[in-house]
């Protein structure tokens, strides 16, 4: 498949890696490449996402928890923020309690939505909307032909690796 086709075929193992310093949404099945879109990030593209309303993008593993077929952007596919990590570093600075940490670890465990209402932040989503300039409040912004074609190739579950 060229990287300028304009579909995305069946994917077998997807997996997306977002590079935040490049603006660049990676779609793999498996090992290769099936195509790279442009995106933007919060308003603090800079840094690791660190509690609600930073407009800083997430960094890490993830996974697709839910697809929004009526979202305020076009479309959206819900990321699995926060994780383990985010959560370690919010009990260990007393952002979140004891009761909101187990809660992140047993739905990061069981694949499904994490807490989206703590001080850690939520409802970060890969949704559309368009890429000029960096404008989320955290989210991975696409233009939204581009995200009706991974919405339709993406599923739940799907990996989601972002890197700074």
């Amino acid at each position: 498949m060229s990287l300028n086709d304009p579909q995305l075929p069946n994917l077998h193992s997807p997996r997306i890696l977002i590079c935040k310093a490049e603006r660049k949404l990676h779609v793999f099945d498996g090992e290769d490449l099936m195509k790279t879109y442009r995106i933007s990030l919060g308003t603090a593209p800079v840094g690791d996402k660190i509690e609600e309303g930073d407009g800083h993008t997430p960094e890490g593993e993830f996974y697709i928890f839910a697809k929004n077929p009526e979202s305020k952007y076009h479309l959206s596919l819900a990321v699995s923020y926060p994780g383990v990590e985010a959560g370690v570093r919010g009990l260990n600075s007393g952002l979140i309690s004891q009761d909101e940490y187990e809660a992140i670890l047993e739905a990061v465990e069981a694949k499904k939505m994490p807490p989206q209402r703590t001080r850690l932040g939520g409802e970060i989503y890969i949704h559309g909307g368009g890429t000029d300039g960096d404008w989320t409040r955290g989210c991975i912004a696409m233009a939204d032909r581009d995200i009706e074609e991974i919405f339709e190739a993406i599923a739940v579950g799907t990996p989601v690796r972002i890197e700074p």
